[in-house]
Order: C-alpha cells, then sequence, then structure tokens
C-alpha cells in the first residue's frame, strides 16, 4: 500500500502543506491529486533557504523536482488563480508547475461571476456571515448542482462558443438574482479561459487509473472535517466533502479500494478562521499566526486548547485513521531563549469533555437541521480541561484519540518532521 490520504480533523490549518511536502520529500512520489476544494486552499510549505508558497490548486508537492498535480473532478477549478500562483510559484525556483499540471475536464470552473455573487451574499448575510473565503468555490457548487447541465466546466475552456453561452447564462442568472455583478463582460473573461485550455493538459476521468498505477501518489485534502458540507457544523461550513470519501471513490474507480494510508492531521491548538464554534477558545493565548493573518471574508484567526471532543468526532465521522501527524509541537516545548531572556511557550491545555457533552455523535449524512441543532449546543458549550498540561503530548493525543501519532512536526519544513519508530511510516525515514 504506497498511496496516502491526508486529511485535516480539524477546521483547517492543521499543517496539510507541510506534512505532503515531507510525504513526498522522503520517497519518490509521482503525482500529488487534489480531491476537493478549489482556490481557497492555503498550504503553506517553507523551504530550508527561506523559500515559501502557500499552496491553494497545486499540490503541496511541487517544491519537489518532478511531482506532478492532478486536480481531480471534485476540485473547483480556478484559472485565473491558477495562473497567479504559477507565477509565484516561477519566482521562487518553480518555473514548471504548469508544465507537471493536469486537470480533470470534468471539473467546475470557478469564475469572476461566482467569485462577485459568493461576496455580495456574504455581505448581505452581515452579523450573519458564515466565514467564506469570498473566492466564489461554494457559488459554483451551488450552481453546479442547480444547473448540472449548464454549469461552466474545464472541459469548456477548449470550445469558446460553449463556454461563452455558459458564462452568458450564469452571469445573467446571477445578475438577476442579485443585482448587477463586480465582474467584468463575458468577452474579457474568454481569452484567460481559453489560453488556459492551451496551456495546462485537460483530461479524462480515466486518467488518473493510470497515475495511480505508475507511481505511488499522495491525496492532498483541502480545509478541515469538521467544516465537511454534511457533518460539520452548520451553517459554518463549506461546499465540499473534506472527508477521504471523496479519495476513496477515486481509488475505487480505479480498482483500487482501499489502497491508501489514512493519514489525519492536527495541530496541538485547535484552532479556526471566521466565525462557529470553537469550544476551547482562548483570547489569552499569547498565538498568533503569520500565515493566516485577519481578513475582511473570514475574519480573525482564533486559537482554542486542544478539543479531543471535536477531534473525536472528525476521527468518528472520516471513518478512522491509519495513523496521525501532529503538527505545531513547537508550541509546546520546554522554555527557550528569546533576545537573552528566557521565553515560555503558553500553557497549553488537553479539553476531554465539555460541561454538558461527553461526546459528539455523528447523524446521517445530509441533515442540515440536526447538524444546526448541534451547532447552537456547541455554542452553549463550555471546555472541561484536565488538571495539568500534557508532559508528552504525542502519548496523550494517542491516549484522548485513540489513534497512533506517527509524525511529529516541530517546523513548517520538511528537516523538522521525525517519525515515530513503530509506525507505517517508519520505512520511510
Amino acid at each position: 500500500m504506497n498511496h496516502t490520504i491526508v486529511v485535516d480533523l480539524g477546521y483547517g490549518d492543521a499543517g496539510k502543506g507541510t506534512v505532503v511536502d515531507w510525504l513526498c520529500a522522503t520517497r519518490p512520489v509521482h503525482t500529488v491529486v487534489r480531491f476537493n476544494g478549489g482556490a481557497q486552499a492555503a498550504h503553506n510549505v517553507v523551504l530550508p533557504d527561506g523559500r515559501h508558497h502557500t499552496f491553494a490548486q497545486f499540490g503541496a508537492g511541487t517544491f519537489r523536482p518532478g511531482v506532478r498535480t492532478h486536480l481531480s473532478r471534485h476540485v473547483v477549478v480556478d484559472p485565473l488563480a491558477l495562473a497567479a500562483e504559477a507565477d509565484h510559484l516561477a519566482a521562487v525556483g518553480v518555473p514548471d508547475a504548469l508544465d507537471r499540471l493536469t486537470v480533470d475536464g470534468e471539473a467546475l470552473l470557478a469564475t469572476p461571476y461566482h467569485r462577485a455573487a459568493n461576496r455580495a451574499r456574504e455581505i448581505a448575510r452581515g452579523a450573519d456571515r458564515h466565514g467564506s473565503c469570498g473566492l466564489g468555490v461554494g457559488e459554483a457548487v451551488a450552481y453546479g448542482l442547480a444547473h448540472p447541465d449548464e454549469a461552466p466546466r474545464v472541459a469548456d475552456c477548449r470550445t469558446p462558443a460553449l463556454l461563452r453561452r455558459r458564462l452568458a447564462a450564469l452571469r445573467d442568472r446571477l445578475t438577476a438574482e442579485l443585482g448587477p455583478l463586480d465582474a467584468p463582460p463575458v468577452e474579457d473573461c474568454l481569452p484567460a479561459f481559453t489560453g488556459f485550455a492551451g496551456r495546462v493538459a485537460i483530461v479524462d476521468r480515466a486518467y488518473l487509473a493510470g497515475v495511480l498505477r505508475a507511481g505511488t501518489c499522495v491525496f492532498e485534502g483541502a480545509q478541515g472535517v469538521l467544516l465537511d458540507e454534511w457533518h460539520g457544523f452548520h451553517p459554518y461550513t463549506t461546499w465540499s466533502t473534506t472527508t477521504f470519501a471523496n479519495a476513496d471513490g477515486l481509488l475505487a474507480e480505479a480498482g483500487l479500494a482501499g489502497e491508501a494510508r489514512r493519514l489525519g492531521v492536527l495541530r496541538v491548538v485547535t484552532t479556526r478562521h471566521g466565525p462557529g464554534p470553537l469550544v476551547t477558545e482562548d483570547p489569552t493565548l499569547p498565538l498568533a499566526d503569520p500565515r493566516n493573518p485577519t481578513n475582511p471574508w473570514q475574519g480573525r484567526f482564533r486559537f482554542g486548547h486542544f478539543d479531543a471532543v471535536s477531534h473525536r468526532y472528525a476521527l468518528d465521522v472520516a471513518g478512522g485513521v491509519d495513523g496521525l501527524a501532529l503538527t505545531h509541537l513547537d508550541l509546546a516545548g520546554p522554555a527557550r531563549s528569546a533576545g537573552g531572556r528566557a521565553h515560555r511557550h503558553p500553557r497549553l491545555r488537553l479539553c476531554r469533555r465539555y460541561d454538558t457533552i461527553d461526546r459528539l455523535e455523528p447523524g446521517p449524512p445530509g441533515d442540515l437541521d440536526r447538524q444546526a441543532a448541534l451547532t447552537a449546543r456547541l455554542l452553549r458549550a463550555r471546555p472541561v480541561y484536565d488538571d495539568d498540561a500534557p508532559a508528552d503530548w504525542p502519548a496523550a493525543v494517542e491516549e484522548a484519540l485513540g489513534a497512533r501519532v506517527e509524525l511529529l512536526s516541530h517546523s513548517p519544513t520538511a528537516e523538522g518532521k521525525a517519525v515515530r519508530k513503530g509506525t507505517l511510516l517508519t520505512p520511510f525515514v
């Protein structure tokens, strides 16, 4: 079993990108397969020489020579954002990212009209904003569900007349619903989309089966299980399946069902970007994340103590894991020196239960009324912490979640990772 699926068991931002980069640095990897989300992803990878890139649509293994990216049909593809990302990769020493990219022609397109509609809806919600990234990914999914035979897709970029009709219909429907959109005319959009089709390899869904047999692949998830469209805490969720389900389905289509290691990623602090439940939130924690600043769409980046209740729930709805990667362990380390003065890390704590809830039970997928009721309970819940901070964080997380911690991460670089002996990852160190 050579393939690995990487999924965030929190609200996103746990360090999936740095884990994927490490996987690609420590073994030969043929392709990183993206299997959900879109341009709103922000997977940060830092190299020892200081080069940094925030991976959105390209796989987080792209710094590694020869590692390819495949955007499956479950990804919402934004060609304009993709071009900007390729330009930044070229500026930091990766000039061939587009040459190593394949895109499933069935994938939905995110367009300036989706983005404008997304932002208009979020602004109209006022104080009840959902925490959208404002990039139109959810809008593209919603439109695709409402108009499955007319929604713009990647393959349409090869047929300008068809794409023109679909973009015009999209613009007209959204304008009729929301009023004038802050987006360019269709004729101004066409050259970028047709240029995209001429630059990247657009393939059919059968292509991936050959890739999976050609070499080791890493499936890179976006966002986090606690934001899942069906199992997350509605309405503060994404229009995306963030569990292992899409990757499992792609493997099954290739005749390789179950032929992948399932790796869940967690921080030693539980975080979320934007509104919604974060039961262990502690505004007094002296923490900041320069890669996740406050922005006008999601709001501020929030920090809380390790929430084993929510992460157990994520494990349950995701169907379990073969191992965990525990990141940001540098935040839980011993005292260190800063400018000649002793600097102690914040006293991070572990929450195993809430005052009114011992365990969150998964419900049937799609019951959004149930998920909204669960959200209301979580917004009222209060954390109950262990008396003492864990002396051994990996052991404490294992005991709390019933899953083996395999990979330890103390920094955003691949060199800051360590594999625990006796795990499935041991052969790769």
